[in-house]
């Protein structure tokens, strides 16, 4: 099992930033991706971003060039640097641990493990 805690969340303005972090316990020796994952309201979940344990990125489109994926493996906590942000970038922003391959891939089917997300709230 892993468990998964984010924070950072938060609010702010139109063209702010933000950083999310989010720190895995439990047995992380079995995770082989990390991602960031939102819902907005009204919407479905949809995939923002992933790293492999070997450091591989993968983003969505509307995360490309504006947001930032990187972890700290010896402190087994994964950030998600998000820039420019608009009023659509508000949601609830989850992290997540894949035990199976995902790099290419923001499916969230292939992430067993959630954290219990952290609340993004862009004002314009």
């Amino acid at each position: 099992q892993v468990q998964l805690m984010e924070s950072g969340g938060g609010d702010v303005r139109a063209g702010g930033s933000l950083r999310l972090s989010c720190t895995a316990s439990g047995d992380t020796s079995t995770t082989r991706c990390m991602g960031w994952f939102r819902q907005a309201p009204g919407k479905e979940l949809e995939g923002v971003a992933s790293i492999t344990s070997g450091g591989s990125k993968t983003y969505a489109t509307s995360a490309k060039g504006l947001f930032a994926i990187t972890q700290d493996n010896a402190q087994n906590t994964v950030y998600l640097q998000m820039s420019s942000l608009e009023p659509d970038d508000t949601a609830i922003y989850y992290c997540a641990a894949s035990v199976v391959y995902c790099y290419g891939y923001l499916e969230t089917k292939r992430y067993a493990y959630w954290g219990q997300g952290t609340q993004v709230t862009v004002s314009s």
